[in-house]
């Protein structure tokens, strides 16, 4: 969606936007991590964020690349940076071909600062030399496909103090195509209202956007300031200065500042804040914290559908997937990136092309080795493995190997049944309760448009011992609102299904088909079963060859059975815990010593055979 309709839409509805800035950083790691917070920020609701370009291009493939996997793997409506500095022609041309190929519908037209080496700026040859020809040469080739925004400098920019001739050439901007405007920083909301006026004044009426930048560090906002020369308010400067050495203090007087500045925009008609977050976190969620802008509990997003949606050009209408990758978003999305369609309501011929390999972008464990002993320990037992997902469910961890995200509150009505498993030696890796006919907008089990209804089956999925699987799909097949899928990681599939999709959420909504976004369904599940068992055996290998934990967490992989069960009676969800009943993982507390486990005689090691 363009920016300008988002904008459009949010004041309609009486809403005050927001949206993030991000950069490229300079290490793979880096990048990870910043994937990482960028999905976490989702949660704040921006109406969209932008990834900045730098100076002279030089990240411009790695720019190209974060748009790219924030529109397809985070849903993230994105706008791309693009500069005139050292981009001739056909590189523009090449960053523009992969922003639409992406399914970036939105750039920000800069001219760019001049690279580090130079200390004035050049036009490039075969170049652009303003961001107004920038703009008129993207709307020419690209019609209406972009939303265009330009940048505004209420302060003045580095090459370029008067003001007034700066807004002369804002206008030259809007009236070359660009559709709104984000600006420069500030902290004087004054000064700013009065540049919004003049902007106004002189016949500039498409959006302005005020860029905000959060107080993290005394030194960091120092050298801001003086790096763009704006003005501080001298008040600013007397409530900072006393406590400049204790950065806990500045976060939380600079939050107080940032906030009182954001009020004044709102009062003057500024809908929309863009923050500056320079990759971080903490000081722009404290901001809107302040602001009363942070979805809660009682007010939270209004979902489109129960997963994330992707953003991708070519699955924009996509609208049904296997529950399987529920917690592994990113995962489905690079197995599944080169389909040339998607499932339209129904899980039919679309499940024909193959799934993708395992070894595409975030399909593996999340994490250094040292990363993840750290996080989960070193299991030297069965109870000592399953106490990682008892802690896991009780948010005393942020993930698990085969969950990227933390426990949601849709599990709280199941937790002490999910609880008890766990302590019993099972290990559940995916469930939901059953919903029969809740509003859409309901907190926690909402989606869709409003004024609908949703419902959902229990389900539940986990790893069983293979001396008790067959115990336990005796006891499935006795009641016949009950269907499974169970294998091995040799892939030895047992099941009671017809081999066809089982839906296993769907809403109502007036004025439109059902929707059934997520199923059960065979050809997929053991799609997932490899990326399982994968994911369990990279655990194993975080370990020393010969530690008890790599033996113990290998043998769960060679031993155990991926089993997922879905009641088909949506009115409950204690059938699917019931079936447990009276069966225990035996000799749970027995440790694995460091010798191999072979030929299957694991209770030679402290794990009893099956």
């Amino acid at each position: 969606m363009h920016i300008r309709e988002k904008l459009a839409k949010n004041e309609a509805e009486g809403k005050t936007g927001i949206s993030f800035e991000f950069f490229p950083p300079k290490t793979a790691q880096g990048v990870q991590n910043l994937y990482d917070r960028m999905d976490r920020m989702h949660g704040l609701g921006p109406s969209f964020i932008d990834i900045t370009w730098g100076a002279g291009g030089r990240l411009s493939d790695l720019t190209c690349e974060m748009v790219n996997v924030a529109q397809s793997v985070y849903g993230l409506e994105t706008c791309m940076h693009l500069t005139c500095t050292d981009m001739p022609l056909e590189k523009v041309d090449q960053a523009l071909q992969a922003a639409y190929k992406s399914g970036c519908t939105n750039i920000l037209a800069l001219r760019g600062d001049p690279p580090r080496d130079k200390e004035t700026w050049e036009a490039t040859e075969n170049g652009f030399r303003y961001a107004k020809d920038l703009v008129k040469y993207i709307r020419e080739k690209y019609g209406n496909h972009f939303d265009i925004g330009v940048g505004g400098y209420p302060e003045g920019a580095d090459d370029n103090s008067d003001v007034d001739q700066l807004i002369d050439h804002l206008k030259e901007k809007v009236d070359a195509g660009s559709s709104f405007i984000v600006t420069q920083m500030f902290y004087d909301a004054e000064n700013f209202i009065e540049w919004v006026n003049k902007c106004r004044a002189k016949g500039i009426n498409v959006p302005i956007i005020p860029g905000i930048m959060p107080i993290s560090t005394f030194s960091s906002f120092l050298r801001r300031v003086n790096w763009t020369k704006i003005r501080v308010p001298p008040e600013w400067m007397e409530a900072l200065e006393p406590v400049k050495n204790d950065d806990s203090a500045v976060r939380d007087i600079g939050k107080t500042l940032i906030a009182e500045m954001c009020k004044k925009l709102i009062a003057a008609g500024l809908k929309h804040l863009h923050f500056y977050t320079m990759n971080l976190a903490q000081a722009t969620r404290l901001v809107l914290e302040e602001l009363g802008l942070c979805p809660s509990d009682e007010t939270p997003i209004q979902r489109a559908l129960p997963w994330r949606p992707s953003l991708a050009l070519n699955r924009r209408t996509e609208d049904v997937r296997p529950v399987f990758w529920r917690n592994r978003n990113s995962s489905y999305v690079a197995r599944t990136q080169t389909w040339d369609e998607y499932p339209n309501g129904r899980w039919t011929d679309s499940r024909s092309p193959a799934f993708g390999e395992l070894d595409s972008y975030g399909v593996g464990l999340k994490g250094t080795n040292e990363q993840n002993i750290k996080l989960w320990g070193e299991p030297k037992s069965i109870k000592e493995l399953s106490d990682i997902f008892v802690r896991f469910l009780t948010g005393k961890l942020d993930r698990l190997p085969w969950s990227d995200s933390p426990i949601t509150s849709e599990a709280h009505e199941i937790q002490q049944d999910l609880l008890n498993l766990n302590q019993r030696g099972f290990l559940t890796i995916n469930s939901q309760p059953a919903v029969n006919g809740v509003k859409s907008s309901h907190p926690i089990y909402g989606w869709g448009p409003k004024n609908g209804f949703v419902y959902q089956k229990a389900y539940l999925e986990l790893l069983v011992p293979s001396s008790l699987i067959d115990e336990l799909i005796t006891r499935i097949e006795k009641n016949g609102d009950l269907t499974y899928h169970a294998t091995n990681k040799k892939g030895e599939l047992k099941t009671n299904t017809r081999d066809s999709p089982n839906a296993l959420t769907w809403g109502i909504f007036a004025g439109r088909e059902i929707i059934q976004p997520t199923i059960v369904e065979t050809v997929s599940f053991l799609a997932w079963k490899d990326e399982a068992y994968l994911l369990g055996e990279h655990w194993s290998k975080c370990h020393d060859v010969s530690s008890p934990s790599r033996k113990l967490i290998q043998h769960v992989m060679d031993d155990w059975y991926l089993v997922n069960i879905v009641d088909n009676d949506f009115h409950r969800s204690n059938a699917v815990f019931e079936l447990f009943d009276g069966l225990e993982v035996p000799d749970l507390d027995v440790e694995v010593s460091g010798a191999p486990l072979t030929n299957g005689h694991a209770e030679q090691n402290g794990v009893a055979a099956n």
